[in-house]
């Protein structure tokens, strides 16, 4: 089945969760910016948390940015959802290569590093959008959001993230879940879902086996009578367009607009999401120029 989203909650009213299969976005993330095998995990760690915070926002033409920045050598890991959950985003280093944490682990945690800031912004349709951080704890991402959401949202949380690369590089698996405590919840709740969640084990080896994002949640909160909500189709989307770039070149103004006239060369602009290039001819960019008034 292709990439999606499934929400759910207990029928008591205690508990959230959602859940995500990535695998798509991931192997299209990886394709776009050419990555090897550690920042194709870190970056689709990102991405499939990002999907997961915008669809869980369900803000209309809202979105949620996910950026990590903690002083490894991947650099900034960057990551945009809408409302729906679709998805894109970028890393600074693709090409980083690290011994591996034991066989078949990567080190994800020294790649991402601690030295830095995870940063959620959300876009609420209001005048100004949020934006909070927190210090990463562990570069591990799922843990390090965990974090952020006890910290900066106060709402304990339960996040685990994977993603399974195959040796010719490419996505076998990607995906992971968020599951969150509601107001009013009795603390017996907590050890509950902590049983559930270490009886369930790694959510990578659940993915491995091919479990659906249903039946991890379903898995993971097997003790719990649960409404499954709804199921939601997600993709890496880039809303790029010919006009969009068009306008960020105006928004240079009249003076720079001129002297890249005046240089006679066709001007490149790729897209750090997509990587689509557009190009503008002299002849475009002094229509450009005219179009100022």
């Amino acid at each position: 089945m292709n990439d999606h989203i499934v929400r759910a909650m207990t029928r008591d009213g205690f508990v959230k969760a959602a859940a995500i299969s990535s695998k798509g976005i991931v192997e299209r993330a990886r394709q776009i910016h050419k990555c090897l095998p550690m920042a194709t995990a870190a970056l689709g760690r990102t991405l499939s948390a990002c999907s997961l915070m915008g669809n869980m926002q369900k803000v209309e033409n809202g979105s949620v940015t996910l950026q990590i920045k903690g002083g490894g050598p991947l650099g900034t890991i960057l990551a945009v959802s809408d409302s729906v959950g679709n998805v894109r985003g970028y890393v600074t280093n693709p090409a980083v290569s690290l011994m591996e944490k034991y066989r078949g682990k990567l080190n994800v945690g020294d790649a991402v590093g601690t030295d830095g800031r995870l940063t959620v912004i959300r876009d609420l349709q209001m005048k100004e959008p949020y934006n909070s951080s927190i210090e990463l704890i562990s570069g591990e991402i799922a843990e390090d959001l965990t974090y952020y959401f006890a910290q900066s949202e106060q709402v304990p949380t339960a996040c685990a993230l994977g993603v399974l690369v195959q040796i010719d590089q490419t996505v076998q698996a990607a995906g992971g879940y968020i599951i969150q405590l509601l107001p009013g919840a009795p603390e017996e709740i907590i050890d509950r879902i902590e049983e559930g969640i270490q009886n369930a084990g790694n959510v990578t080896y659940m993915l491995e086996k091919g479990l659906s994002p249903q039946q991890i949640i379903e898995t993971v909160l097997k003790d719990f009578d649960l409404e499954i909500l709804e199921s939601t189709p997600v993709e890496y989307r880039c809303y790029c367009s010919q006009d969009r770039v068009e306008r960020t070149l105006l928004s240079l103004g009249r003076k720079e607009l001129e002297e890249i006239a005046a240089d006679n060369e066709d001007v490149h602009i790729q897209c750090q999401f997509c990587d689509v290039d557009y190009c503008f001819t002299p002849e475009r960019v002094r229509q450009l120029l005219e179009s100022l008034g």
